[in-house]
């Protein structure tokens, strides 16, 4: 993972650590980041086509990320092919993550059979069990809980009321929010003919480095395999993952998305809020779920081809049905004349 800067001073010192282009002064204090109309003089704002170039030339702030051959006059510009991601990046840098705990609170109940790793810190009442292990500079806010055996990376972030199962496995620099639970047991049963028995889950999650995952969501354990999140995966929201799901290296999930049981998805997956996956589907790397798609099971979701509605299908074809559908009520009225004219002999 990149350096960070926990201080940054100039724009010069930034456009170096960044990696662009500048042009302008490079003796502009920078002290945080804003929209044009809400900047100070020492935030950093961005453009990102000439739409909103009369709002940077606008703003007071002193510095903007603007792609090449965007004028803006009077201003410290820093040039990048995609401002919105080197942004993001720049705010990395100028906003330190405010701290979740500081220390090991008096009232956090910590097994003396579990590892610590220097500087990590752990808010009110949260609970670590016995050989669970914390990496260095990890913080657990209030109410956390770490179950036995789970192991958990450098510099993470767990926000309050996390509740992480025993046996998780989360890399470095993941950050979890409040109220998501990690290794849940799954929706897993065997039907005898009378009545439901409960099928084994005792395999691990495994969660990568650089993982975020929203509040309120939840990843289950595998049943006789395992559940995996590999590195840099965004998760959003209300997210449901089952058991001995794979979700590859950056793929993006919106909110309120759910995954059954043993589906795979590949890298830089991209699911639009609600999307409903039936188990044992595979999404190919790079492939595209719009809002509230419906994937039915075991479908296979190619790459180049976003899919739509439900049950999933190509987007092109989605429209042109869609289309015919918000047609049919004057369809069906012209038909009912047509009947209605053939019944009365009309021609």
């Amino acid at each position: 993972m990149e350096e960070r800067f926990t201080i940054m001073h100039t724009a010069g010192e930034l456009a170096d650590w960044l990696g662009v282009r500048l042009e302008g002064d490079p003796g502009v204090e920078l002290r945080g980041v804003a929209s044009p109309e809400r900047a100070g003089r020492h935030d950093l704002i961005y453009a990102e086509a000439e739409k909103h170039a009369a709002r940077a030339q606008a703003s007071a702030a002193l510095c903007v990320i603007a792609p090449a051959g965007l004028a803006i006059a009077g201003k410290t510009v820093l040039r990048a092919a995609n401002p919105k991601a080197v942004f993001a990046r720049a705010a990395a840098a100028l906003l330190p993550a405010p701290g979740i705990a500081a220390g090991i609170h008096g009232t956090a109940i910590v097994s003396p059979a579990a590892q610590l790793g220097h500087g990590v810190a752990i808010g009110p009442y949260a609970v670590v069990e016995e050989q669970a292990y914390i990496g260095a500079g990890t913080q657990i806010g209030a109410h956390g809980f770490i179950g036995s055996r789970a192991w958990i990376g450098e510099e993470c972030r767990l926000h309050p009321r996390v509740t992480v199962y025993p046996g998780v496995r989360l890399g470095h620099r993941v950050q979890v929010h409040s109220g998501t639970v990690l290794g849940s047991d799954g929706f897993g049963y065997a039907f005898d003919g009378e009545r439901y028995w409960k099928f084994p889950q005792i395999g691990l999650l495994e969660i990568g480095d650089d993982v975020e995952i929203g509040a309120n969501a939840t990843i289950d354990r595998g049943s006789l395999e395992d559940t995996r999140v590999k590195d840099g995966a965004k998760l959003d929201n209300l997210v449901h993952v089952g058991h001995n799901v794979e979700i590859g290296e950056h793929t993006v999930i919106a909110a309120q998305s759910g995954i059954s049981g043993s589906s795979r998805l590949g890298r830089r997956v991209v699911l639009g809020g609600q999307v409903g996956i039936a188990d044992r589907c595979r999404l190919e790397d790079g492939a595209i779920a719009g809002a509230q798609a419906g994937i039915p099971t075991g479908k296979i979701v190619r790459a180049g081809a976003p899919v739509w509605g439900t049950p999933a299908r190509p987007l092109d074809k989605f429209k042109e049905q869609y289309a015919w559908f918000a047609r049919l009520p004057e369809l069906g009225a012209r038909v009912k004349e047509l009947e209605r004219r053939w019944r009365d002999g009309e021609r």
